[in-house]
């Protein structure tokens, strides 16, 4: 869908990476701008065949060339390229691209057309638009991490660099929106995308909850407070997710663990007052996970099994719906790729291609 429309790209990383493996994934062209010594993912997180795992995962069908923007040569030749892309990425702190002598006006100079998007954590603006961070500080400072805690209350570190993921999200959504409207009116722009800012988009409801009731933990029917919308031990040790928030699925779960007497009690909550709650939790810990996922595939009563990683890739749902493959690479083996778009079978363009990650290219 995006086939002819380039992308330079001089992020590193992960968000940046993500934001135009996204647009990649759609058909663009992305030409991935590294530094001498190359992308410091290259290093970072478990070794795949000597190569950073973190860079394999985000940098599929892109081209990749190196250059010193430090030296004046690098510095034009970066500038070539920016002059002849529709869509420019960058994720340095601001001035520093104005400093490299890539910045937006003097971009736009030369391609009035250019898409000029700057991807950082705290934005162009403001008192931390200057500062350093990473996806822990963008999501303490938005006030996401404060939704992330265990039984006590205490904060805990998730598993998911959610900020710098949903800032490649929101890139790519702003840049896909600067296409149509240039192809409208035929006029470039440069946007200013924040990580932090993405992430306090996310919490629109708990903020109108919190000026409504003074609550901070955003809608109670989903926080796990309720019978009917919790996560529930196996007999295994597992998790499965219970959230039968409407009645008629709630009934359905009832009656198909053989307890209808449970159904008055579906809003009640999931404390150790209620005596409904151990019961639900005694019998959702009578029998093995296996056996809880084929009980919410025979019973509508939205009861879903917690996968591991590995577990959901190889999940009939995945298989059918193309979500993840095997790519087999001579240099790098065979690698576990999942679709950056949801659900887009029409933008699986490069499925059958042998994937060989960007070579460093001076």
């Amino acid at each position: 869908m995006l086939q002819g429309i380039r992308v330079v790209d001089f992020t590193s990383l992960l968000p940046g990476p993500y934001a135009t493996l996204r647009l990649a994934d759609l058909g663009a062209e992305v030409i991935k701008v590294e530094p001498p010594g190359g992308d410091p993912a290259r290093h970072m997180g478990d070794v795949l065949a000597g190569g950073g795992v973190v860079f394999l995962a985000n940098n599929r069908n892109k081209g990749s060339v190196v250059l010193d923007m430090k030296a004046p040569t690098g510095r034009e030749q970066a500038l070539t390229l920016a002059r002849h892309a529709d869509v420019v990425l960058e994720g340095f702190r601001p001035g520093v691209a104005d400093r490299l002598g890539i910045g937006y006006e003097t971009v736009q100079q030369d391609n009035p057309g250019v898409i000029y998007c700057s991807l950082t954590g705290y934005g162009q603006t403001g008192p931390l638009a200057v500062m350093a961070g990473h996806d822990l500080n963008y999501m303490a400072i938005s006030g996401m991490l404060s939704q992330f805690t265990d039984g006590r209350g205490r904060t805990v570190m998730p598993k998911v660099q959610l900020a710098d993921l949903l800032g490649g999200v929101v890139a790519s959504e702003a840049i896909l929106a600067a296409l149509v409207h240039r192809q409208r009116t035929g006029e470039g722009c440069k946007l200013d995308v924040a990580m932090t800012d993405a992430l306090m988009g996310l919490l629109n409801s708990h903020a109108l909850i919190h000026t409504a009731t003074g609550v901070r933990r955003g809608v109670e029917e989903l926080s796990g407070q309720l019978v009917c919308y919790h996560l529930y031990e196996t007999k295994d040790g597992r998790t499965v997710s219970l959230a039968a928030l409407e009645a008629k699925f709630w009934q359905a779960f009832c009656d198909g663990v053989g307890h209808p007497e449970w159904i008055p009690a579906q809003l009640t909550r999931a404390d150790g007052d209620n005596p409904v709650f151990h019961q639900v939790r005694d019998v959702l810990a009578g029998r093995t996970l296996a056996e809880w996922a084929d009980f919410g595939q025979q019973v509508d009563c939205c009861l879903q099994p917690v996968w591991e990683i590995d577990e959901a890739l190889a999940s009939q749902h995945a298989q059918d719906r193309g979500v993840a493959w095997d790519m087999n690479s001579s240099s790098w083996g065979v690698l576990r790729q999942v679709w950056t778009h949801a659900g887009g079978h029409s933008t699986q363009l490069h499925h059958e291609e042998e994937y060989e990650p960007p070579p460093l290219r001076s």
